[in-house]
């Protein structure tokens, strides 16, 4: 593929978060160079190198009573030589919707000759090997995994984890183009290929979010990310001392990260989780609170964000689900110790503006799961290691 190169990189203490880069051609040929009347400003990312980070990678995805239809769609579009890691909250009374997932997932592997694995949520034996390791964040007053996409993403990433992959991306059941969906971890594959370091992440930029109103209206930007991504750069421009508008990605469902950075982050429940990871790596690696990850500190931390040709249509959930993530995002920066009373009143008036609290309010405090290096993932692994072959698709 051709993707423009990093044109503008934001130093956050060790952190580098690069300006969006937009994909100029999704497929780049065989020619090993650029040619050469090719823009200065464009890289080749050529394809034996996006396969060899493939190859290293595990894609989660997390769902629950998602449309069949959406969901084959979505594992269709999964690079062949990703694992797919199915983390379903899905009802399995009255109608078994985990089943059907699992009937779904095995055929296309069994058609395709991949591996790939659909775990429930609640699986019992999941939530005994998270006790053993001493990782009781995770589970809640039942004793079985919390509910919500954080702690799904969790199980994805840990699963990753046994399986000994490198890195872990996600992407959304309810995705209407299987397209989009092979751009995403393309994407990811050549982001990570640009990293310095070790510790990496790449966030997904929409080109377009179409809306269906008269006709099909190809929309910029969504309501809870333009708002969420000025708030991230209001809390990074008043430590810096200069106004960035650097992050566009602050709600990006669609992301991956490099499993020696995906250890060291805590994680905050529900759709808190992606804005969380963005807070964590600031409160982190930013320089101004302590840290114990010296390594990391000393390699840096690179985030790069991709624009994508494919526009993201997915399903719509309705307003309140929407003031609902806005919320939770808000509150993941209004908590942070990095957070200023200037940009405390700054959300509470936003979020008291846009009706979602009250006056006198503030967002509620957001459960954080700690970091997965604060487990025993030895213990994890060696409790999953036995049954592991039981959650393959291929059953």
């Amino acid at each position: 593929m051709y993707i423009e190169s990093p044109r503008y990189t934001e130093r956050f203490g060790s952190v580098r978060m690069n300006h969006p880069q937009a994909v100029v051609a999704l497929d780049s040929g065989m020619k090993s160079e650029l040619p050469p009347y090719g823009a200065m400003g464009v890289m080749k990312v050529d394809e034996e190198t996006i396969k060899h980070f493939e190859n290293k990678m595990a894609i989660v995805i997390p769902i629950k009573d998602e449309k069949l239809k959406l969901f084959e769609g979505v594992i269709s579009g999964v690079p062949h030589d990703c694992m797919i890691i199915t983390v379903s909250n899905s009802q399995i009374e009255k109608i078994d919707r985990f089943r059907m997932e699992g009937d779904a997932l095995n055929q296309i592997c069994r058609y395709t000759s991949r591996e790939a694995l659909i775990i429930h949520q609640k699986d019992p034996a999941i939530s005994e090997a998270l006790a053993e390791a001493g990782y009781e964040d995770l589970l809640g007053e039942d004793g079985l995994v919390r509910d919500g996409k954080c702690a799904a993403m969790m199980i994805g990433m840990l699963m990753a984890k046994v399986a000994g992959k490198e890195y872990v991306g996600f992407v959304d059941a309810d995705n209407y183009f299987p397209g989009a969906i092979l751009e995403y971890v393309r994407n990811y594959a050549a982001g990570f290929s640009m990293a310095k370091s070790d510790y990496s992440m790449v966030r997904i930029l929409w080109r377009y979010k179409p809306k269906l109103s008269a006709g099909l209206y190809f929309k910029k930007w969504g309501r809870v990310s333009e708002v969420t991504n000025k708030y991230m750069n209001s809390l990074i421009s008043s430590k810096i001392g200069f106004e960035t508008e650097v992050v566009r990605t602050g709600n990006a469902g669609e992301h991956a990260i490099s499993m020696k950075l995906a250890e060291t982050l805590p994680y905050a429940a529900g759709y808190a989780v992606e804005p969380q990871e963005l807070i964590s790596i600031f409160e982190n690696f930013g320089g101004i609170l302590p840290t114990r990850d010296r390594k990391a500190m000393e390699q840096g931390v690179d985030i790069f964000q991709i624009e994508t040709r494919n526009p993201h249509l997915h399903e719509e959930k309705g307003d309140e689900h929407l003031k609902g993530m806005l919320l939770s995002a808000l509150s993941t920066i209004y908590h942070s110790p990095l957070c200023d009373q200037d940009l405390k009143q700054a959300i509470l008036s936003e979020l008291t503006s846009q009706s979602i609290i009250k006056e006198g309010e503030e967002p509620p405090p957001l459960h954080i799961t700690p970091a997965p290096k604060k487990m025993d993932i030895k213990k994890f692994v060696a409790a999953i290691k036995e049954d592991f072959n039981s959650y393959s698709a291929l059953q």
